[in-house]
């Protein structure tokens, strides 16, 4: 079957098969879905600005047209050589499947695919076809684990010659991780706030993350996690009245829906007990969340996390395509999963 495990995808990347005429890269975390897109980009050594030889397309538009990915692929170069037809934001849609469908029985000879999509389970029509057509690769791209954040931060780090402390480091990783763009974003804000430094301390870490904007989309995600609607509303309202960007709040539920999600996973398989697992987790839950962490292990299932996940996912996606309903869409994302947690009790 053509598709990588998530461990392989950046060795993959590093050396592309050439062979490959399509490629799909997938999974919960956007960020890194993005930055592994662009990396496949850049490795076909076309001019990613050129109109003619990069044709940049959106799912819905081909949902519209299916027929529009399919005359893309085929259409030979004015000037000849290869073409790159990538498509962003797909998802389950009917039209990119078909159209994928027939570029998979007879893969283009002058044109690459890139398909950039968000969660697909199993049997989703665009997974399926990607792993088992001619030509094509899948590639996986699921929310960084800790080995994941280490290879990130040692590359900033190399990049700025700069080093950290162990300290420093494990702070750092415990407040990182749900999304690759997010994570570097915070890493590259840190090395700009040490700027001049040889090592960065855990003084550091604590100052460049400790701002009202991540301490206030924190403390809304614990009250959402409880239960608690008015404080949530409450705070969430207060923070974004003084600036703080309606994602922060996103994806600092994503980071911590996958966390639990994790937690819960080894609560279900060993029959242990919500804090047997919390005073076990690597990297450690904090002392002060604990009891927090343990409380909504309580009221979040295995499923429910996945689901919410999957909303807050689309809630993403809704906010790039519309930013102007930003504000209003995460608000109403965070209540409903509020009143799931609320009703879950525990």
């Amino acid at each position: 079957m053509a598709q990588k495990k998530s461990h392989e995808v950046d060795g993959w990347l590093a050396r592309p098969d050439p062979t490959v005429a399509i490629v799909l890269v997938y999974g919960p975390d956007r960020g890194l879905v993005s930055e592994r897109a662009k990396l496949f980009a850049s490795k076909t050594g076309l001019d990613l600005e050129d109109p003619f030889a990069v044709v940049k397309l959106e799912a819905a538009e081909i949902e519209a047209d299916p027929g529009r990915l399919i005359d893309e692929a085929c259409t030979v170069s004015m000037f000849g050589g290869k073409r790159l037809i990538w498509l962003r934001n797909a998802a389950s849609h009917k039209g990119t499947a078909e159209a994928l469908k027939v570029l998979s029985d007879k893969p283009p000879q002058d044109a690459i695919v890139l398909i950039e999509a968000g969660d697909l389970k199993k049997n989703a029509p665009l997974r399926t076809l990607a792993e088992g057509g001619r030509a094509a690769m899948a590639l996986p791209c699921y929310a960084d684990e800790s080995r994941s954040i280490d290879q990130v931060l040692d590359q900033e780090l190399q990049a700025a010659n700069m080093a950290i402390t162990l300290e420093a480091r494990q702070l750092l990783k415990s407040q990182v991780g749900g999304d690759r763009l997010a994570s570097r974003g915070e890493i590259q804000k840190l090395l700009l706030y040490c700027a001049g430094q040889k090592t960065i301390e855990l003084e550091d870490v604590e100052a460049s993350l400790g701002d009202v904007a991540s301490v206030s989309a924190d403390q809304v995600v614990d009250a959402m996690l409880l239960g608690r609607l008015a404080e949530m509303d409450e705070k969430m309202l207060r923070a974004l009245s003084s600036g703080t960007a309606p994602f922060l709040f996103l994806s600092a539920t994503m980071r911590q829906f996958q966390t639990l999600a994790v937690l819960r996973a080894d609560m279900d398989r060993g029959g242990k007990s919500a804090s047997s697992v919390v005073a076990g987790a690597r990297p450690p839950v904090f002392f002060a969340r604990r009891s927090i962490v343990e409380n909504a292990l309580a009221r979040w299932t295995v499923d429910a996390l996945a689901q919410g996940l999957d909303r807050l996912q689309q809630t993403v996606l809704l906010t790039r395509r519309r930013p102007e309903l930003a504000v209003e869409v995460t608000r109403q994302t965070l209540l409903a999963l509020g009143v799931q947690a609320m009703r879950r009790g525990g």
